[in-house]
């Protein structure tokens, strides 16, 4: 198949690969829908303010869930109720999908954070300086990494090297520069604005991974291959020791973060749409990232990468031009106020 480095295949690889998510900045409200993923609980987002119209590119889904609490570590809770107040405060629903590829989205609170990782979180890098943000609109993220067949039904053609994982598993095998024709020919299909789809920044990525949670990952300190897919011989913490499956596996196998977002942890990295920086110390409000440099960010860990790789903090850095079978993309729609 393809050959990978000695040192627990963390970062060096000779192949290419992609997957992705999808965010929305709020100005206007929106619907909800269920999908047959596992950490659902049994029930709906209550009654809500008289909804906004929702965006010609949008369909509401009615009867969305909010994410189970049970297993995931401190903060989840407070998160899950500024996500339950900003569906009853702003008239939004807490799930969307777009009209045409059924990309679904969560409703995420604007809130503050601290990002990065603290100086005593086992096998920290040094680029993981933390910090405070905050994030002053509220957001729609994508539910899921884009999958395959949402890539072939934008792009006409499906690069994935795991196409045998189906069209449910993330599209991978995409570069920085093919995220960025996809969400034009997105906004076109759906029949917005170019620009209206994107990438999420590296803040918002962290702050949605997150959940309103400061441990290594939105499940605790620990993590095997029971709760995301990377390679399981090499977990963290107290997690055990566990299948190392070689591929990526369907989007949404693993349970939720406190958001209701999937696999933040693990299956594929995701390009965000920074250039890659060193953080700086003081606080930020909306960060963009760097205004110019070589390297583009990439989190959230990916199937053949160990555990220390999926942590919430984790980063990578690769050049727009780099495609490999382990990267990928969340999405992110900003709207008008």
């Amino acid at each position: 198949m393809i050959r990978r480095s000695s040192e627990q295949r963390r970062q060096t690889w000779t192949v290419r690969g992609g997957a992705a998510i999808a965010l929305i900045v709020i100005g206007t409200g929106w619907g909800g829908f269920p999908a047959p993923r596992p950490g659902l609980a049994a029930e709906s987002p209550g009654t809500s303010p008289p909804a906004q119209r929702l965006p010609d590119d949008f369909v509401g889904v009615a009867d969305a869930q909010y994410a189970a609490l049970d297993n995931l570590a401190p903060g989840s809770r407070e998160a899950q109720e500024r996500q339950r107040q900003a569906v009853q405060q702003l008239g939004l629903p807490l799930e969307v999908k777009t009209r045409k590829t059924g990309i679904l989205l969560r409703l995420i609170p604007a809130g503050s954070f601290t990002m990065g990782s603290p100086p005593g979180e086992t096998d920290r890098a040094g680029n993981e300086t933390q910090h405070q943000v905050t994030l002053t609109k509220p957001l729609y993220c994508g539910r899921y990494e884009v999958t395959q067949g949402q890539w072939e039904q934008v792009m006409g053609s499906n690069p994935s090297y795991f196409q045998s994982a189906g069209r449910d598993a993330p599209v991978e095998q995409v570069s920085w520069y093919n995220c960025q024709q996809f969400l034009q020919r997105l906004c076109r299909l759906e029949g917005v604005p170019e620009g209206t789809y994107r990438l999420l920044t590296e803040a918002e990525w962290e702050y949605a991974c997150r959940g309103g949670t400061q441990t290594v990952f939105c499940y605790g300190n620990d993590l095997d291959a029971r709760l995301a897919n990377f390679d399981g011989n090499y977990p963290y913490g107290k997690g055990d020791k566990g299948a190392d499956r070689q591929t990526t596996v369907r989007a949404g196998s693993f349970a939720p973060n406190a958001f209701g977002l999937y696999d933040m942890h693990g299956n594929v990295w995701e390009w965000c749409q920074d250039v890659f920086g060193e953080y700086g110390r003081g606080p930020v409000t909306d960060p963009p990232g760097p205004a110019s440099g070589a390297a583009r960010v990439s989190r959230g860990g990916g199937w053949d990468f160990n555990a220390t790789c999926c942590r919430s903090a984790s980063r990578l850095r690769y050049a727009p031009a780099f495609r490999c079978l382990y990267v990928g993309l969340r999405l992110a729609r900003t709207t008008q106020s």
